[in-house]
C-alpha cells in the first residue's frame, strides 16, 4: 500500500502528519502537485510535480494509482475514481469517502458547483482546525490498523 497526497490544496498540518506516518510505518507517500513542494529527506517520501492545469494532479495519482492505496484528497472526483480502482480515498478533514457515500458526495458538489455557475454565493468550507486534524488522525490510525 501506498498513500498518494492530493497535495496542492491538502493542510500543512496533514502533510507534517502524513511525513511522521510514512517513516513510523515504513510507507510510501508521494505528495502529487502542480509547483515544487518541500518535505523532509526520507526514502519513504517522495513528490512528483505535474504540469499547471485542472486536474493534472488528479490524473497522474489515478495513472499510478494501485488498488488498496489511500488517497488523501478533499476532491470528490478523484476520490470517485480512486474508490472505483479500488483504492480508498480520505479527507483532510477525516471523512472517509465510500462505495456507499460517494453518489451522494458527487450529487452535491455537482449542485453546489451548478448553484456557483449560475451566480449563486454559496460560501466556502469552515476554516481549518485542530478538530480537524485530530479526526484526520484517528481515522488515518483506525484505517492502517486495518490495511497498513
Amino acid at each position: 500500500m501506498k498513500i498518494w497526497i492530493d497535495a496542492d490544496a491538502c493542510p500543512k498540518p496533514i502533510k507534517e502528519l502524513l511525513y511522521r506516518v510514512a517513516e513510523r510505518k515504513k510507507i510510501q507517500l508521494t505528495l502529487v502537485a502542480n509547483r515544487p513542494l518541500g518535505y523532509p529527506p526520507s526514502r519513504w517520501i517522495s513528490s512528483i510535480q505535474v504540469a499547471a492545469g485542472a486536474d493534472v494532479a488528479d490524473q497522474e495519482i489515478i495513472r499510478q494509482l494501485e488498488a488498496g492505496d489511500l488517497v488523501v484528497t478533499a476532491d470528490i472526483p478523484l476520490a470517485a475514481e480512486t474508490i472505483g480502482l479500488g483504492g480508498h480515498a480520505l479527507d483532510p478533514r477525516g471523512d472517509f469517502f465510500s462505495v456507499e457515500n460517494i453518489r451522494e458526495r458527487l450529487s452535491v458538489r455537482n449542485f453546489m458547483d451548478e448553484l456557483r455557475n449560475n451566480g449563486i454565493e454559496t460560501g466556502g468550507p469552515a476554516s481549518y482546525g485542530a478538530k480537524d486534524k485530530q479526526q484526520f488522525a484517528n481515522q488515518l490510525d483506525r484505517f492502517l490498523a486495518r490495511h497498513g
